[in-house]
């Protein structure tokens, strides 16, 4: 999952810190693997910060279908009211009921208010509807799920792009948070899905969910030496609390199950 692009930075870099005897040296080679990894996701470990200055903070959730997008809305949700922050969601997903209903489910589950509106209702209207409810009522961050769109589906990315230029008529600051989930399991794909949202719309931020499977998450150094978007969080697991904000010296300590360096 690494990919040839990183992998080649990493055996490089390798090459530059050490000398062949130091090679040879098993101890001295993995911290410096250790070390080099950390250097490639190193750019992109930029938690997202709230500017509390700007009611509401829209963060706009992009993703395809199966990633665990709107599982990752919910516990984003809780995550924020945790820390104290007010929160609303808007149910963009409009062409499927499931994502709607699902969305209110985690609304119910955390006292959060839904804007949502019929099945095949245009997701630029709901999401516009919940910034103007969301700015009137004084709350902190609007969190706006979208289709699942599949990348491939040029269709759906005018969607989104028609998304972003409403809210840009509102402010042009405007979404303050494009953030794109990967399922961290699906290798390379997540890469081209990256690229292909990358393209339609400026990222600003990447969560990487399933980090609990099998699969470690050695896509995460292909985008970080690929596109260098700011790697916000990951999902370890299916409970709400599960969902942590990226951090690279954790995240190479836990590829090597270095269980007692890590903070969390």
């Amino acid at each position: 999952d690494v990919g040839l692009e990183a992998t080649d930075a990493i055996i490089d870099g390798l090459r530059a810190r050490l000398g062949r005897k130091q090679l040879a040296d098993a101890d001295e080679f993995m911290a410096a693997l250790r070390e080099e990894l950390r250097a490639i996701l190193a750019p992109c470990d930029k938690p997202l910060v709230i500017d509390t200055s700007k009611k509401p903070f829209v963060i706009l959730m992009v993703g395809v279908n199966g990633v665990g997008k709107t599982t990752t809305i919910g516990k984003l949700a809780k995550r924020y009211q945790s820390e104290g922050h007010s929160v609303m969601l808007a149910a963009g997903d409009t062409f499927r009921a499931a994502a709607v209903e699902q969305l209110q489910v985690w609304g119910e589950r955390n006292a959060v208010q839904v804007v949502a509106q019929d099945t095949g209702s245009d997701s630029a209207s709901v999401i516009f509807d919940a910034y103007q409810s969301a700015k009137a009522k004084g709350v902190d961050i609007l969190i706006a799920d979208t289709a699942g769109r599949l990348h491939t589906k040029d269709n759906l990315m005018t969607e989104l792009e028609k998304i972003v230029r409403v809210l840009k008529k509102q402010d042009p600051r405007l979404p303050d948070e494009i953030l794109l989930v990967l399922d961290s399991t699906t290798g390379q794909n997540a890469l081209a899905q990256a690229d292909s949202f990358h393209k339609s719309t400026t990222l600003t931020g990447l969560a990487l969910t399933k980090l609990d499977g099998s699969a470690k998450g050695g896509v995460a150094f292909a985008l970080a030496k690929r596109l260098g978007i700011p790697l916000r969080f990951i999902g370890v697991g299916e409970q709400i609390d599960d969902l942590r904000p990226f951090n690279a010296h954790d995240f190479v300590a836990a590829l090597f199950g270095d269980e007692e360096n890590r903070d969390s």
